[in-house]
């Protein structure tokens, strides 16, 4: 698929709409026009009247409305009503009658598009990525693929329907919905999507379905939100690599440690130390820039494939899906939504992310024929100035490279860079041989196998509070004060023999504590288990002498 069938034909006149509608329009008359020449053989032989608008019809005109950045479904009906535009007839029918389609048909024909244009786009910024890459390192080498996870929020929908009007503003019950995503971040292109009804169910379990399209050996960048020790270890098992900042108050134990100088450190670690634990020993790096301490923790195991400073380069990545989210909402209009029905909803999702994949397409091509990263390309400023080169009867692709710089198109991006300490590998410390990597797992629910689920359901009226109890509670109280003033007088001594023994050091900076604590002696001690199979994986192989 070359360049100039898809966004630069010759002598073409118009704006960027132009292009894309055009690019759009091809696509979907081979995607779709078998199925409305199918469609209208198996009516033609049945009673009753015969479909006045086609399928390949009514989805052209919901992507030209997002696109032109109509605002409502009645929008559609206007451009049918009206026709003349991608050389379409006028259609003699009713709002109510597109309205009715829209349900009838559902989303799968968008999706069905998008899986198409996705491929598509892929393979026609694949020689420009290779030509990029001979002359760069690429992104992660050693991963098959990068791609981001996340989730996003539909923004809320207007209380017009009767239903919703006794809702107040705000109200979670007027999200539509949120969306599952993957993010290529090599390609800057959409990979996968689901979407959930409910915007407060959790979404680990869409996440683990769309990670079936996911090449072995990928890299996968998530926020928080999917911190989970059971999660960690399944990417893992299924070949795929990570890179995760450091929960609040995780407890780690640590088995081996390849560099440490002041509070920048390289370890190898155990997630939990108490009831939960993760299978397979993992690194965890810190170090400070300016007066923000960062940690991260990952599978990759070996510091000289993946050393400390790429590590937070890589991670810093996962802002891409944030700003490719902002694209959908702010550049094509996802922040409005036409309808509170889900079928609507997600038609007009699906249709955002079929113009956004060729938008950034666009993007990335500019970026890897200028030779720059796909952020220092200003989207915005592209759109504006692709149509002012159309209208000379000039390739705005090429105008764009030759003159992006003189006018600001392409400029040094504003995005918050990570500085990093660089490690000598000479400054490394090799693991010990025959280090047992693997230990027996217990996760959330194993660990607490006999405790009930929680209810929101009041308290039966047959049972009796005792009438002694808060004289019982103040009692327990007390006890559990003594019982605390006694630990600390115990341990003020413990101290205070230490003290005399040892020389007194200067106390630590207490601004900045490290959000994962490291086990004490007090804690249990952690039994590796030798007999459990580690994955052959090459990234989980540490750094051994």
């Amino acid at each position: 698929m070359s360049h100039d069938t898809v966004f630069s034909p010759p002598k073409a006149s118009g704006g960027v709409h132009e292009q894309i509608e055009s690019f759009l329009e091809t696509v979907m008359r081979g995607v779709m026009g078998p199925h409305d020449q199918q469609a209208a053989a198996e009516q033609a032989g049945k009673p009753g009247r015969p479909v006045v608008l086609p399928s390949v019809s009514l989805w052209m005109a919901v992507l030209v409305a997002v696109l032109r950045g109509l605002k409502s479904q009645r929008a559609i009906w206007r451009l049918l009503a009206a026709g003349g535009w991608w050389k379409q007839p006028s259609y003699d029918i009713e709002d109510q009658a597109v309205y009715k389609r829209l349900e009838q048909e559902g989303c799968k024909p968008l999706a069905h598009l998008f899986e198409r244009v996705s491929q598509l786009l892929a393979q026609w910024l694949q020689s420009a990525l290779q030509a990029y890459h001979q002359q760069y390192a690429p992104l992660a080498a050693f991963a098959s693929e990068v791609v981001a996870l996340d989730e996003m929020h539909l923004d809320q929908v207007s209380r017009r329907l009767p239903i919703l009007r006794h809702l107040k503003r705000g109200d979670m019950q007027l999200l539509p919905g949120k969306l599952v995503a993957l993010f290529d971040v090599r390609l800057q292109q959409w990979r996968t999507i689901d979407y959930i009804a409910q915007a407060k169910q959790n979404g680990m379990q869409e996440a683990r379905a769309l990670l079936g399209s996911v090449k072995q050996g990928a890299l996968v960048l998530a926020d928080l939100g999917y911190f989970c020790f059971q999660w960690f270890d399944e990417l893992t098992e299924l070949g795929y690599s990570w890179i995760s900042r450091v929960k609040e108050n995780t407890s780690v134990v640590v088995l081996h440690t390849y560099y440490e100088a002041g509070e920048t450190f390289d370890r190898l670690v155990w997630l939990g130390a108490w009831n939960i634990k993760g299978k397979y020993a993992v690194r965890q790096v810190q170090f400070r820039q300016g007066g923000e301490l960062r940690q991260y923790f990952t599978n990759v195991c070996n510091p000289t494939v993946l050393p400390l400073a790429e590590i937070a380069r890589l991670y810093a990545r996962r802002w891409d899906i944030e700003l490719a989210f902002l694209t959908l909402k702010r550049e094509l209009g996802l922040h409005l939504i036409w309808s509170s029905k889900s079928v609507v909803v997600l038609a007009q999702v699906w249709a955002c992310l079929i113009i956004a994949q060729v938008l950034q397409a666009i993007r990335m091509e500019v970026a890897l024929r200028a030779e720059v990263d796909a952020f220092d390309v200003s989207l915005p400023l592209l759109i504006e100035a692709l149509p002012q080169f159309s209208l000379q009867g000039r390739d705005g692709i090429v105008e764009c490279v030759r003159q992006g710089r003189r006018l600001g198109i392409i400029r040094p991006s504003t995005r918050l860079r990570i500085q990093a300490p660089q490690i000598p590998q000479e400054d490394l410390i090799p693991l010990p041989r025959q280090t047992v990597l693997c230990r027996q797992p217990c996760y959330r629910d194993e660990a607490n196998p006999d405790k009930e689920t929680r209810s929101d359901k009041p308290m039966s009226p047959q049972i009796e509070v005792h009438p002694q109890r808060d004289r019982l509670v103040e009692i327990l109280r007390q006890r559990e004060a003594h019982i605390k003033a006694a630990a600390r007088q115990i341990d003020k001594a413990e101290q205070s023999a230490q003290s005399k023994a040892m020389p007194i050091k200067p106390k630590a900076d207490q601004k900045h504590v490290p959000k994962a604590t490291v086990t004490a002696s007090k804690r249990p001690p952690v039994q590796p288990d030798p007999s459990i199979v580690r994955p052959s994986w090459t990234f989980l192989q540490p750094l051994v002498a």
